[in-house]
């Protein structure tokens, strides 16, 4: 295995895995109660935590119905392209090598900021009547 190919077989690698499980929740509907299991938080305290409803988001993105996936989990659909464009850029610096393959470094702030809004969108999901909850 050539040195590049070593170099861009982790970012490939986790994208083989993405496409995956967006293949196995295709093949898989998470619609389905229990389906794929429950979640601690919303078995312990029946209330929807910021990660519920993200299988089923990802799994109508992959029937191409944003409208839906969007009122299954609003953050992760609103993530995915963020988290698609640093993973083009960590291929692109792979690709190159060199300098190019520092770690992305995230500010404190996007840290704090990104908790936040999780916290935020957590709240908000389990209000009485809220268009947000899973």
């Amino acid at each position: 295995m050539g040195l590049r190919a070593r170099r861009l077989a982790s970012p490939l690698a986790a994208g083989a895995g993405a496409l995956l499980a967006a293949v196995a929740l295709r093949l898989r509907d998470p619609h389905v109660s229990g389906s794929w299991g429950l979640c601690p938080t919303k078995l312990v305290t029946s209330l929807d935590c910021p990660l519920c409803g993200a299988l089923r988001a990802v799994n109508d993105l992959t029937h191409l119905d944003v409208g839906s996936a969007l009122s299954s989990n609003l953050v992760l659909v609103l993530a995915i392209p963020v988290v698609l464009v640093l993973w083009l850029r960590r291929l692109r610096a792979c690709r190159r090598g060199g300098e190019a393959m520092r770690p992305l470094t995230v500010p404190t702030w996007a840290w704090i900021g990104g908790l936040v809004v999780l916290a935020a969108f957590g709240v908000v999901r389990n209000l009485p009547g809220s268009w947000l909850a899973a």
